[in-house]
């Protein structure tokens, strides 16, 4: 999320941040739109025990605050029925591997790299994809390979790929700005 605000501030991106919403109350995310003069919102079961209405309240915010498109990046829960429905086509997240292999429920974080690295795949990489209601199954808008080395761990792999990682969503955020990635 840093990445992205940093490249919308550096004129990188042609975007304006609306709003931020975590899951997590301690996420950094919140105290940087805060720094930067985005509105910033903890919203999850903490908060609303019944997921329908938190569901219905990430939507209202994002509504409210007259977003357009729904960017994930770190957001760790699986998107209700009524955001997706609302935002249908309008919500990007980013992978840390090819999807759709070592994507779905669970696949988040070291997961992955070390789902990667057992399978002995010789590259992993990074997806930009839609959300749909399933985990990493939307459409698939941008993907990178990232050599794995014989030395790697999880951790090395997932420093490697988070590089690219910082540099491919607002690179296809961009391209489909332009309209050079159609929904």
């Amino acid at each position: 999320m840093l990445a992205i605000l940093n490249d919308c501030k550096a004129g990188k991106l042609d975007a304006e941040p609306a709003v931020v919403i975590s899951n997590n109350a301690d996420a950094g995310a919140l105290e940087f739109a805060g720094e930067a003069g985005i509105p910033a919102f903890h919203l999850s079961s903490n908060t609303y025990e019944d997921k329908s209405v938190l569901d219905q309240e990430i939507t209202n915010t994002l509504i409210s605050h007259n977003v357009d498109w729904v960017i994930l990046a770190g957001y760790m829960k699986k998107i209700g029925s009524k955001l997706l429905e609302q935002f249908q086509g309008k919500i990007f997240n980013i992978h840390p591997s090819l999807l759709p292999t070592h994507g779905g429920k669970g696949m988040f974080g070291l997961h992955v790299h070390e789902s990667v690295l057992a399978s002995g795949d010789s590259e992993t990489g990074v997806t930009i994809h839609l959300v749909d209601g399933e985990y990493d199954k939307g459409r698939i808008l941008a993907q990178e390979k990232v050599p794995v080395e014989a030395d790697d761990t999880p951790e090395v792999l997932a420093a490697r790929v988070l590089t690219l990682e910082h540099q491919l969503y607002s690179a296809t955020l961009q391209r489909v700005i332009e309209g050079r990635i159609r929904l």
